[in-house]
């Protein structure tokens, strides 16, 4: 990666840690003042050499970029020239806002609801291989974005619980939730069976869950509990490690409302339970190796989906986070 006086370079954030002789999270600065075209043409150019910075740590974070809106994140992504996920095709259960075909909000629940670790969509069979994440308003108090390496917990899990990450593996995740028949923003995943399966009508939902190999039941009050077929818990890696890609830590410890129970959330693909023990070991060994990322306005992160976790954490006042998905090639 090459630089001139005006062009990022490689810096660091408090708190930052190193795995396998690498800093984590990667950080690009913009070290003077530049315009929004100079660091697009900068993007074009070095898109191949932050991808290998990507590659080496999982995530890369973008600090004082002079990006001031909407218009200009969603430059920056379209400056990468990567396929969109985009949200209204997703099964993704949280509430959000489109604001472009590219660029959406990333969760629309209140500040005191939580958002566990996960991987991004890994409760369905649809998800993006990488995420963008945008600040355009930091939280007055609060309002992380918590950032786990699943490539790491996983060398963690088989030292400490090797029974529990066999089975993982082994026998995969099904995962079960209540959706309503409308969106509903008080919870982190409200999202309508309407707008998740882009459904006018039962008969409608009903075929794209039969599509999907998903079981369903209608509940009361038009609601749909919906049950995945079984989803691998453990993923093997390009490099031949392998990453803890589920959303077992968000489903057994958030995914909770008034519709939905996390008792009732997760089990393994055979149908039999989860060992406590294990979930809980890993909960704490993921809290272990996370990184709390501080947002400053303007801020953006670019994560592998299939190596990092993220969450978010609680809050006071407002804080504006967009994302844009990456669909895989």
């Amino acid at each position: 990666m090459t630089n001139t006086p005006t062009e990022p370079i490689q810096g660091t954030v408090d708190g930052q840690q190193t795995h396998d002789g690498q800093s984590y999270p990667a950080v690009l600065e913009c070290n003077a003042a530049t315009d929004l075209p100079s660091t697009l043409a900068w993007v074009v150019r070095e898109r191949a050499a932050v991808d290998s910075l990507l590659k080496g740590t999982g995530t890369v974070l973008f600090r004082g970029f002079p990006l001031q809106s909407i218009d200009d994140f969603d430059g920056l992504v379209r400056a990468f020239d990567m396929p969109n996920f985009a949200y209204n095709e997703s099964l993704s259960n949280a509430v959000r806002v489109n604001w472009t075909d590219r660029v959406f909000s990333a969760n629309e629940a209140p500040p005191d609801v939580p958002i566990y670790l996960h991987h991004e969509m890994a409760q369905t069979p649809i998800y993006p291989s990488m995420l963008f994440f945008y600040c355009q308003k930091a939280a007055e108090e609060g309002g992380a974005t918590p950032l786990c390496r699943s490539d790491v917990l996983v060398e963690r899990l088989e030292r400490e619980c090797p029974n529990f990450l066999r089975d993982c593996s082994e026998k995969g995740l099904k995962y079960s939730n209540v959706m309503p028949a409308e969106n509903d923003p008080e919870s982190g995943m409200g999202r309508s069976w309407k707008s998740t399966l882009r459904a006018e009508s039962r008969d409608d939902a009903e075929a794209r869950l039969l599509k999907l190999s998903y079981s369903w039941e209608w509940l009361d009050d038009d609601c749909l509990r919906v049950t995945t077929p079984v989803l691998p818990a453990v993923r093997e890696l390009e490099n031949g490690q392998r990453s803890f890609f589920n959303q077992l830590i968000a489903a057994f410890r958030g995914w909770k409302d008034s519709r939905n129970s996390s008792s009732k959330a997760i089990r393994h693909g055979d149908d039999s339970p989860l060992d406590i023990d294990g979930v809980m070991r890993a909960v704490e060994i993921a809290e272990e190796l996370t990184f709390d990322l501080p947002w400053q306005a303007g801020d953006v992160v670019l994560l592998d989906n299939y190596r990092v976790m993220h969450g978010r954490r609680f809050f006071v006042g407002t804080r504006k986070v967009l994302a844009s998905l990456v669909a895989a090639e």
